[in-house]
């Protein structure tokens, strides 16, 4: 599946959370629970999110141009990092209509039913987030990924919003409502703190992750026996697409011919290595002393 087919799973997270929020919202509206009004205010969230992560993922499907040679595909983390922003927000009026309640409280009617609803609507939200995490993970969507963890954090605390208001219609405790209320405005907080940070992590080029560096390493050590060395080695991750690159030494004997395949295999064997690698590398001569003033990572300050 190229990468411009993934906006399916968007119009699938566009689908779950325009029914989570008709759902939730006559959850609410029956019970009159603040803690069930949370819940429905995120699904909010989810369907500006999914909306976001719909648009970015059509930009970062776009093949590199001569504008930008390296392609689009760091717009999936303007999508992440919106939909972290946006649960935050709504974790804001989560909490201060949670206050309000706590001040005053009231209570609660056709609470089975409420409830039942709910549980439909977390029911769909799993669905859905089990569908994007492996579509995010088998695609190295970032986008995908922030979208599924956001779902599955709904569904656990719309999971603990029904044991709450359940737990308000058999004991009679008001406050219970609006203090579950404020624990899901904080989970929440958590959640999206996390994905701005994954989000911003990427737009810095951080390296690929240790377990691909070894692989990576591993696959040069079997050509260090062949009498190479390698250094400036730099890897960076920008949402599904992954970048190497390196300076191969090579016995300045070696012919051009001879050289270059061996760098067509080395480039091949990172590609196998690492998923939707591109691959750059430097050829240089082993003895030349020059060879070796480019080591430090930050070759303009040699």
């Amino acid at each position: 599946m190229s990468r411009t087919s993934l906006v399916r799973f968007a119009w699938l997270s566009i689908a779950a959370a325009a029914a989570t929020i008709a759902l939730k919202a006559a959850a609410w509206w029956l019970t009159g629970s603040v803690g069930l009004l949370s819940d429905a205010l995120e699904s909010f969230v989810n369907l500006a999110a999914a909306v976001v992560t719909l648009a970015m993922l059509s930009v970062a499907a776009r093949p590199p141009d001569e504008e930008y040679a390296y392609g689009y595909s760091k717009a999936e983390y303007f999508a992440s990092g919106f939909e972290g922003t946006l649960i935050l927000v709504a974790a804001a009026l989560i909490a201060m209509t949670a206050i309000e309640r706590l001040l005053s409280p009231r209570s609660l009617e056709h609470v089975g039913v409420g409830l039942a609803i709910s549980i439909a609507a977390s029911a769909v939200n799993f669905g859905t987030a089990r569908v994007l995490a492996r579509a995010g993970r088998h695609y190295r969507s970032i986008a995908l990924e922030a979208d599924a963890q956001h779902l599955m954090t709904d569904v656990w605390t719309s999971a603990g919003v029904v044991v709450a208001v359940a737990l308000v219609w058999l004991s009679g405790w008001l406050w219970l409502d609006p203090v579950i209320a404020l624990a899901v405005a904080a989970q929440i907080v958590w959640t999206g703190v996390g994905i701005v940070r994954r989000s911003v992590v990427g737009l810095l080029d951080r390296a690929l992750p240790a377990a691909e560096r070894r692989a990576i390493d591993a696959v040069l050590d079997g050509f260090r026996g062949q009498g190479m060395e390698f250094h400036a080695l730099r890897t960076r991750a920008a949402a599904g697409r992954s970048f190497v690159s390196m300076h191969v030494l090579m016995p300045g004997t070696w012919s051009i011919q001879r050289g270059h395949d061996m760098v067509e295999e080395i480039e091949a064997r990172v590609r196998g290595a690492v998923p939707s690698a591109t691959v750059f590398t430097h050829l240089e001569p082993l003895e030349d002393p020059a060879s070796y003033r480019d080591e430090p990572l930050d070759r303009g300050a040699v």
